[in-house]
């Protein structure tokens, strides 16, 4: 078409006219304009080849508007090179900061070690917040997430926008990988001294253990579809809607029960929404890798969404400020709040004690934390809407699963006899990896570290057994009939002879006293308290050498499979359930627990333990009862064997579901 305008000249002949009207037609419907209104080839200048043709009026708006591009592209060009330059002095930064920051690390780690070269536990699995120095590590997540992102920074930044793009995916997704692999430690300050051997070695968690042997991954999401489809419970929750209020996310048994009460709502059909008051803890990334909805508002974002709910579970005390001030925005809301409480101490009350009557019923774990609140509400002269509700605690599927129960999580190709063998062979490697041998018998006790929880009480009755060493075996006929032997009498263990238990033959053979105290980096835990055991420890050396310390984790199964004897030394009321006591009987242990609060409702004397006092008072039998496990495995293996049966009796997922639906039904259909 530019050829017939450039080339063609005007001729006076007709054919020639017709045919430069159909070239200037052409051009002007493929140009998008219409000639002028009397426009005739006549008033063209008529021109020669051999004069050269001005530029067309068309063809200057073309060379206009290149150059605009051009502008443009040199524009975008400098932008980009100038980001580019900018992004790889901050690179090198980065790197630069990191790599100190690991050769810091790496400097404090090694030290460490060398101090500890007689136990290779350490390199293992220790928390980054316990090798490294406290003014180096402000949390652990800081710790991780520069050392992973200085693994990241190693790819050099592309010049092409795609690979750019799919870099910075890949790094999303190596994060968030990462945040979910290190919830097994809680975020916390080190509130164990990092250059003291006096205390004994930190050792755990064992979740890669408990992967290799019993083929158990994390990630697997059939752990966490638990529902009985045909139970009363999925039925009623079925596609209902739930917020669930959290008062912290630390790895104590509140939190851990209103994770695994999400979880199952969840696998069961139903919404959930979790409101968490205190992010603080390291539960957030579990409920993440659990696909629990976290709401990020905790004030009128999350009333609106309980109104719209048809249940809203409170699980502690602690959620005493939020429910009020839920109820003075919706004042009808109340008669949605079901409040869930797990504490037994009067500061608890006092705390919660405003707005008690408010809420639609009450929810206790013990009949003794019952009668306790309902005692301090007549005192104060609180009438509640309803008559409180009765929901103990349950050992898990998991867990069940890992003791040899039949849960949920069994298939049809699960064979209690294969598990065993599974779980004798987890206790033989953690028990390895302690440093422990079959002549030491490991006592344990789970729990936040805190005066309530009598840790200190626990070492000051084991350091009369380790000052005086084991009974010889001619001693221990005596033992049995002296003024201490409160724990001896009385056995009724079910076909077992006292005299049977204390024969030699019968493994009575006496073994050495180690104790496992967890939780080290919990929430919960009192510095000041540890601090406390510390210096006890470093007066009694050698109980010091007995004791080993754990951090805080929800991967607990292989500690209770390494386990010989579970402690529960709660002080005060006592405790008010004790979730960690069930699971200990779930694995076969027996129980030394006070005589007070829900503990003597779940230990029976003498059959799936022994009981002692709270206070100091208590330190003289439960000295006495630790003695008697430690020279009768017999009776150790029997109380086991009981309270394992009492478990599967009383306190496994069906039995506090059967519970929890008739809480449910009676919030929901009497609204």
């Amino acid at each position: 078409m530019e050829d017939c305008n450039n080339k063609g000249e005007v001729h006076e002949n007709s054919a020639k006219k017709s045919s430069s009207r159909l070239c200037i037609s052409l051009k002007s419907t493929l140009s998008g304009r219409s000639p002028p209104k009397h426009y005739s080839p006549s008033f063209q200048r008529p021109h020669s080849g051999l004069t050269p043709r001005r530029e067309s009026k068309g063809g200057s708006e073309c060379f206009g508007s290149n150059r605009l591009l051009l502008w443009l592209f040199l524009i975008i060009l400098w932008a980009y090179l100038g980001f580019c330059v900018q992004s790889r002095w901050a690179n090198d930064e980065k790197e630069e900061e990191i790599s100190s920051f690991e050769r810091r690390q790496s400097n404090g780690t090694n030290s460490y070690i060398e101090q500890n070269q007689h136990h290779d536990l350490f390199v293992k699995n220790i928390s980054l917040s316990v090798i490294i120095e406290r003014d180096e590590n402000k949390t652990m997540d800081v710790a991780l997430a520069k050392k992973e992102y200085g693994v990241l920074s190693q790819l050099k930044a592309s010049s092409n926008k795609r690979r750019r793009r799919s870099m910075r995916a890949m790094r999303g997704k190596r994060r968030r990988k990462h945040r979910i692999e290190s919830s097994v430690i809680e975020v916390q300050e080190p509130d164990i001294p990092q250059r003291n051997s006096t205390y004994g070695f930190l050792v755990g968690p064992f979740g890669s253990i408990e992967d290799r042997i019993l083929h158990w991954s994390p990630q697997n999401q059939r752990r966490y579809e638990t529902c009985e489809r045909k139970g009363d419970f999925a039925n009623f929750v079925w596609s209902r809607r739930f917020v669930l209020i959290f008062h912290e996310l630390s790895m104590t048994g509140a939190p851990l029960s209103m994770m695994e009460l999400a979880t199952e709502l969840l696998s069961c059909g139903a919404s959930v929404s979790a409101v968490v008051l205190s992010r603080k803890g390291g539960l957030m990334q579990e409920l993440a890798r659990r696909q629990i909805k976290m709401l990020d508002d905790k004030a009128f974002l999350s009333f609106k969404a309980a109104t719209r709910a048809d249940l809203v579970i409170a699980g502690s005390a602690v959620c005493a400020s939020w429910i009020e001030q839920y109820i003075e925005h919706f004042p009808a809301g109340a008669s949605k709040v079901s409040w869930w409480i797990m504490e037994n101490r009067r500061e608890y009350f006092d705390r919660a004690k405003g707005v008690l009557h408010r809420v639609k019923i009450l929810v206790f774990l013990s009949e003794s934390q019952s009668k306790q609140w309902q005692k301090w509400c007549e005192e104060e002269g609180i009438k509640l809407r309803s008559q409180p509700a009765l929901v103990p605690l349950s050992v898990n599927d998991e867990l069940a699963f890992i003791a040899g129960i039949p849960s949920t999580l069994n298939t049809p190709s699960f064979n209690a006899i294969k598990m065993d063998e599974k779980r004798k062979l987890l206790r033989d490697s953690v028990r390895r990896e302690m440093g422990l041998t079959d002549s030491d018998m490991l006592v344990m006790t789970l729990s936040s570290i805190n005066r309530g929880k009598g840790q200190l009480l626990l070492l000051e009755s084991a350091s009369s057994i380790v000052k005086h060493g084991p009974l010889h075996d001619d001693m221990k006929m005596q033992h049995s009939s002296d003024d201490s032997s409160v724990a001896l009498n009385n056995i009724s263990i079910n076909s077992i002879n006292r005299r049977e238990m204390l024969s030699p033959k019968n493994g009575s053979t006496a073994q050495t006293l180690k104790i496992l105290i967890g939780s080290v980096g919990s929430k919960s835990n009192k510095v000041d308290y540890v601090k406390h055991l510390l210096s006890f420890l470093e007066k009694h050396s050698n109980l010091s050498k007995s004791v080993l310390w754990s951090p805080t984790t929800t991967r607990v199964a292989s500690l209770y499979s390494a386990a010989d004897v579970y402690v529960t030394n709660s002080q005060g009321l006592g405790e008010t359930f004790g979730r960690v006591t069930i699971e200990a009987m779930a694995f076969g242990l027996p129980v030394l627990g006070t005589d007070a609060g829900g503990t003597q409702e779940i230990v029976d004397h003498n059959v799936t333990g022994l009981l002692h006092p709270i206070g100091r008072t208590g330190n003289h039998v439960l000295a006495q009862n630790l003695r008697f496990l430690l020279e009768n495995r017999l009776a150790r293996e029997q109380m086991g064997i009981e309270g394992r049966k009492k478990v599967q009796r009383m306190f496994l997922k069906q039995h506090m579901y059967e519970k929890f639906v008739e809480v449910l039904v009676m919030c929901m259909r009497s609204k």
